[in-house]
């Protein structure tokens, strides 16, 4: 499976962004996918997943939302209220739902396939 992540871009404080990920792959909708983002000179961290059902970050829970469209092949991140620490790379990751099913979530390691990043700055 090929992952392209886009949508990234410059956003205000209190403002939003809608980043897709689009799957290759017809059959994508039997993949779970994740959200990730990286701070420059910090750790990746895990933003949101899906599956049969959706988990977050604290630290995004009631901002961000994430969505499928199967007809599509693409997940989605709605981000909301942006504030400045939202600001990183954003990479979306998939791994085959049968897997791990929804446990391992915001373990990197667990995700087969990664797209190739799109940047969020949100200016204060």
């Amino acid at each position: 499976v090929q992952l392209q992540a886009f949508g990234g871009g410059l956003a205000q404080a209190g403002g939003s962004l809608r980043l897709s990920c689009a799957a290759s792959e017809r059959s994508s909708s039997s993949y779970a996918v994740g959200w990730f983002r990286q701070a420059p000179g910090k750790g990746r961290e895990f933003v949101a997943f899906i599956i049969w059902n959706t988990y977050y970050a604290d630290s995004v829970k009631g901002r961000f939302t994430i969505s499928r469209d199967s007809a599509k092949n693409t997940v989605y991140l709605q981000m909301n209220s942006l504030k400045s620490e939202d600001t990183a790379v954003y990479y979306c990751a998939a791994r085959a739902a049968a897997r791990y099913g929804s446990t391992r979530v915001a373990d990197t390691r667990s995700y087969n396939y990664w797209g190739q990043g799109t940047e969020v700055t949100v200016s204060s």
